[in-house]
């Protein structure tokens, strides 16, 4: 079985390179003109702006090819209007603004896929966890083969604290599993010949030879996986505050910009206009806040799979929580003990204790333990 790699965005992406570009671009453009002062040419294009041609070559081509493909579907998001900042600064000569424009869209559209890529994190854990290659018996050896090799039918040994690598059967030893990862039930499950045994279940402290019932493609720990990818490709796209009033802002930030070039006779109004215009706070401020979101809320716990949603929660009026493993810890403990009146604490505790004599509940462990400690 060819395990796919879990959905995410590249380490690197398209947009963090123009941005690197357009900061190494505008450093060597300020350096070349004021601290050297430098005025020679090349092939008649001053040397301090051939580093802003190249950004703009390099990066806003590919930005504005963009932006014209989403204009063509009558798309007016607020990138839009950056685009049209850098459009009109080529064609003014206005290089430095351009780029200016250039790395303020590239910048924020890598903060937004940062903050995205932040939060594929689950996924990537999730990937982690299952062992590459299992433990396959055949006689009186055991040897390792590529998970994917596993066929329906073959004994596989399953060694203390390991994964299980696929749902099976168990046929030789005796153990415990730690199914809580799977089934959100914080049960430790005792394990004997004729139990079932599924994929991504954590063995206890004794080995166990199992029987594969699946192929590792077919296992339950698989089949979550594929839905954990599926959810993945089908997140939608972060809708900023500048998008979802881009139809508005736009056209309206054009007018304007129209309206001074007519006004004073001169086409740098039109672009001193554009570039004021160009929502900066919307274009970088909100992937940032996205982040710090995400970081946060990682920080205490909380894994946000879709940064979208941060941006929908003023509008949520019902929150449904899975108990274990969200609102718990899945380790539940005996914290206190207040009985009525006219009985002991230890009494009460014996009492419980004679009744989930039989329980799988994990408060029965807890209370046994503490009697047992008390004396």
């Amino acid at each position: 079985m060819d395990r796919p790699a879990p959905h995410s965005q590249p380490l690197v992406s398209q947009e963090l390179v123009i941005a690197a570009i357009a900061i190494v671009a505008i450093a060597l453009h300020l350096l070349l003109r004021f601290a050297f002062a430098y005025e020679g040419t090349f092939f008649g294009v001053p040397w301090p702006t051939i580093p802003l041609l190249v950004a703009l070559v390099v990066g806003g081509i590919p930005l504005v090819a963009g932006l014209f493909v989403r204009l063509v579907r009558f798309d007016f998001s607020s990138d839009l209007l950056a685009g049209i900042s850098i459009v009109t600064a080529v064609l003014l000569q206005e290089h430095l603004a351009g780029t200016l424009v250039v790395l303020m869209l590239s910048g924020g559209q890598a903060l937004e896929n940062y903050a995205v890529r932040r939060a594929s994190s689950a996924l990537q854990a999730l990937a982690k966890r299952m062992p590459s290659t299992a433990h396959r018996k055949q006689g009186g050896t055991v040897s390792d083969i590529p998970l994917e090799d596993v066929a329906v039918g073959d004994s596989l040994v399953v060694f203390p604290h390991e994964t299980c690598p696929v749902d099976a059967v168990v046929i030789e030893g005796h153990s415990t599993m730690d199914e809580s990862y799977l089934t959100g039930e914080p049960y430790v499950l005792s394990k004997a010949v004729g139990s079932t045994v599924m994929s991504g279940a954590i063995n206890g402290d004794g080995a166990l030879t199992i029987r594969t019932e699946k192929t590792a493609v077919d296992s339950r720990y698989a089949k979550i996986m594929q839905v954990m990818r599926d959810s993945e490709q089908r997140r939608p796209a972060l809708r900023r505050l500048g998008d979802q009033l881009g139809a508005i802002y736009t056209p309206v930030a054009v007018a304007i910009a129209l309206i001074a070039w007519a006004a004073s006779g001169d086409a740098l109004r039109f672009l001193g206009v554009l570039v004021v215009a160009t929502p900066c706070p919307l274009l970088i401020g909100i992937p940032v806040a996205i982040i710090g979101s995400v970081s946060l809320a990682a920080r205490r716990g909380i894994i946000i799979k879709d940064p979208a949603v941060l941006e929908k929660i003023d509008t949520c009026k019902t929150a449904i929580f899975d108990k274990t493993g969200t609102l718990t810890y899945g380790h539940p403990k005996l914290t206190e003990v207040l009985p009525g009146k006219g009985f002991r604490k230890d009494e009460v505790l014996a009492a419980v204790a004679s009744l989930e004599r039989y329980s799988r509940h994990p408060l029965r462990r807890q209370r046994l333990l503490r009697r047992v400690r008390r004396g």
